[in-house]
């Protein structure tokens, strides 16, 4: 068997102020990161313990996961267990990458978020340049906000032609013709993000070969479907594995359309699903060479 699992602990804080977020700048009290801390170390814990299925976790934390040390060390301690495919996170890349050092290159690797106006680009790249001197796959992503055009422009030149630099549409943002052509030009694959696609009744890997991990073990089909289908410490999940169809009218977000299956994006993003990396790469369209 091989499963996806995608977690989401209580943290909620984040280091950024992005306008177009609801968690920016949110500070977690004390007692909420005990039980955060306490809640990764229980999955962990259950992921070293399941040595019978081929395990892929990706951490989809609310806030910035990274700034945390058990997140790190989950990371590290995870990347090395031989079942476990793969580890990813979801990162703004403000902490420091070093720790990867320590991490299995070929099962650790981040899906992160440049955020013009947080950070410098400088100091952006400079954390990517660490993450290829340490042979960490990673992707990196803007949001495709007009503002962001020519940071984006220059960050895509920057970077390696091998990096993946997705976009993702805004959120409640109508693109024009001329607009989805200019983003597309930077990311070949902007059109899965642009349009909402519409997911019910249709067949998908969520519930089957994927599912949505809340730190208190609740298992969903996915994080957009809240309806509880087992809980992974009694064991309920494994019978609640089946194919299902998607019960949810749009589905907008990378983590969840790229598991329905009429779209084929598992094959499009083949063996880099959970950092979104595609399987081929650079692609023929010449946009990771920088011309866009």
């Amino acid at each position: 068997m091989n499963l996806a699992i995608l977690y989401r602990g209580p943290l909620a804080s984040c280091n950024y102020d992005c306008p177009y977020c609801p968690f920016a700048k949110r500070q977690d009290p004390p007692e909420l990161l005990r039980a955060d801390r306490a809640a990764l170390a229980r999955f962990t814990r259950w992921v070293a313990a399941t040595t019978d299925v081929r395990l892929s976790v990706l951490f989809t934390p609310w806030g910035e996961g990274l700034t945390r040390s058990w997140y790190r060390n989950a990371m590290v301690s995870l990347s090395h267990l031989p079942h476990v495919e793969r580890v990813v996170i979801q990162t703004n890349l403000a902490a420091r990458v070093d720790w990867l050092a320590d991490a299995d290159p070929g099962a650790a690797a981040l899906w992160t978020t440049y955020h013009p106006g947080q950070v410098t680009r400088q100091r952006f790249l400079a954390r990517c340049a660490r993450l290829s001197e340490l042979g960490v796959r990673y992707s990196v992503g803007v949001v495709g906000l007009p503002e962001h055009l020519d940071e984006a422009r220059a960050l895509r030149a920057a970077l390696p032609a091998q990096v993946y630099l997705w976009v993702n549409a805004a959120e409640g943002r109508r693109y024009d013709a001329d607009e989805e052509a200019t983003w597309t030009r930077l990311d070949p694959l902007f059109g899965w993000s642009v349009r909402p696609h519409l997911s019910l009744g249709q067949p998908c890997h969520a519930g089957e070969t994927a599912i949505s991990v809340l730190g208190d073990g609740t298992v969903r089909r996915c994080h957009f479907d809240p309806a509880p289908i087992g809980n992974l410490y009694d064991g309920s999940w494994r019978a609640a594995l089946k194919p299902r169809r998607c019960g949810v009218a749009v589905c907008d977000c990378h983590i969840g359309y790229v598991h329905l299956k009429p779209l084929g994006l598992r094959d499009v993003f083949a063996g880099g699903v959970l950092e979104r990396i595609p399987a081929v790469w650079p692609h023929p369209g010449g946009a990771a060479s920088g011309t866009a």
